[in-house]
């Protein structure tokens, strides 16, 4: 499951990447058109990045949160299966145990 996650995390990072790149080439494209100048690309592209770069950062805090989350439930469900599965050999170490003593009497 861990794997998964690092996975589509990456591949997050690999789309930013491709996105990166798409950016760079539409602003160098808009300059050369004179659409924009080269000073407004370079602002564009920085307000493009940082805003990516949060976005980024507020998505793995995201999944981080609901990563701990889920690991916490599952911890809490171990826990009351491991609490039953300890009652349940409890008893049947009962039965036994007074199952043993009727043979022997």
């Amino acid at each position: 499951m861990i794997d998964t996650l690092k996975k589509t995390l990456l591949a997050g990072v690999g789309a930013a990447v491709v996105t990166k790149e798409k950016v760079e080439t539409a602003l160098s494209d808009f300059v050369a058109e004179g659409k924009v100048t080269a000073a407004d690309a370079r602002k564009m592209a920085t307000k493009i990045a940082d805003d990516g770069k949060v976005e980024f950062e507020k998505a793995s805090s995201d999944l981080n949160r609901k990563i701990k989350e889920l690991l916490a439930r599952n911890d809490k469900e171990t826990q009351q299966r491991l609490a039953a599965l300890e009652a349940r050999i409890t008893a049947l170490e009962g039965k036994a145990a007074r199952t043993t003593r009727k043979r022997t009497t």
